[in-house]
């Protein structure tokens, strides 16, 4: 079994990849600013109030461990979203590589796929302007700064178009992987439910099929 670091364990993403991880043995170190917002409770789950964007904070947590799983967000309704997560994802990148874990994986936002060639969902105009901030300074991070990084075997595992409309959904089990192009079903829809991608998160780990790279996962 793995023992990993989980960033943002009490979020919509953080909590769905901390509920597939315990359920399949693994030990989790959930590392977060309010403690209070973890309600689950397990011999595999220790949580730890702290700030994750710290490097030396990070490093010193994560020494010894197996992986960093990052679901970073500053928040949806955080007015500065977008410049916190580019200023703070390379500190998470940093402290995961001072700690000498081997893996970083990390939650992707799904604006960088390919709807066809050469445009990019977030070029399509077709995403609601609140969502705009967080959208592309994710975007921007992985392709700025992560694609350029070559010292830590990292992942930025991008959703399907529609990561379970927010709100909580079924556990199948299955699911299809693609690269850099959105999957979409043969209705044209693009999706996934947040637990099915917490389980291909989790399989990644387990598995580690995939390697300074980025993929997606839909239905």
């Amino acid at each position: 079994m793995e023992n990993v670091i989980l960033i943002g364990a009490s979020g919509f993403v953080g909590s769905a990849i901390l509920n597939e991880a315990l359920s399949r043995g693994h030990r989790v170190m959930a590392v977060v600013l309010h403690p209070e917002k973890i309600s689950t409770i397990h011999p595999n789950l220790t949580v730890v109030q702290a700030d994750a964007t710290d490097p030396d904070t990070l490093a010193k947590l994560a020494e010894g461990k197996d992986a960093v799983i990052s679901a970073y967000n500053p928040g949806w309704g955080n007015p500065r979203q977008y410049e916190e997560t580019l200023e703070n994802y390379p500190k998470i990148v940093e402290g995961a590589k001072r700690s000498g874990v081997q893996r970083l994986l990390i939650v992707g936002g799904a604006g960088t796929l390919f709807v066809k060639p050469g445009v990019r969902l977030v070029d399509t105009g077709t995403l609601p302007e609140a969502w705009l901030p967080g959208v592309k300074s994710l975007g921007e991070f992985y392709l700025d700064t992560l694609t350029k990084e070559k010292e830590i075997d990292w992942i930025f595992f991008s959703p399907a178009g529609n990561l379970g409309n927010m709100r909580p959904g079924v556990r199948t089990g299955k699911y299809r992987l693609g690269k850099d192009d959105m999957l979409f079903d043969e209705k044209g829809e693009s999706f996934i439910s947040v637990e099915d991608y917490a389980v291909a998160m989790i399989d990644e780990l387990e598995q580690k099929n995939h390697h300074y790279e980025r993929f997606t996962a839909a239905y």
